[in-house]
């Protein structure tokens, strides 16, 4: 068995979609008509879909989980996101952690939180 994709809910799938391909690069595979499915196996699903599927609220920034992107560049990569998304929302700004790692986190437009890091 092997994982095959990471779903994440969004209010507006579009305005997502847009968002992982400015940032990430990440192109779309399939579009289901509210379920896309995007490069690299993330798959955005549209909030309604999935209210309807699960008969429950959706939470925003729960915190319980988190994409995580490696990037050796990560002064560009904070530089492109500043000028793109200058309203995004960080848990924190680009910091290094004790172990060297450089880290920035942040929250995409539908309140999931993104890591990028400097490869390990």
């Amino acid at each position: 068995m092997k994982l095959k994709n990471v779903l994440i809910v969004v209010k507006d799938i579009e305005k997502a979609r847009q968002f992982y391909h400015d940032l990430f690069g990440l192109e779309l595979v399939v579009d289901n008509d509210g379920n896309m499915i995007l490069t690299e196996g993330l798959v955005l699903q549209d909030e309604k879909i999935w209210k309807d599927f699960l008969g429950k609220d959706i939470v925003t920034e729960n915190n319980s989980c988190e994409l995580y992107f490696e990037e050796r560049n990560i002064e560009a990569f904070v530089q492109k996101l500043e000028k793109l998304y200058p309203s995004v929302k960080y848990v924190n700004k680009l910091m290094t952690h004790s172990w060297g790692q450089k880290v920035v986190r942040f929250y995409d437009p539908d309140g999931n939180l993104i890591e990028v890091g400097t490869p390990i």
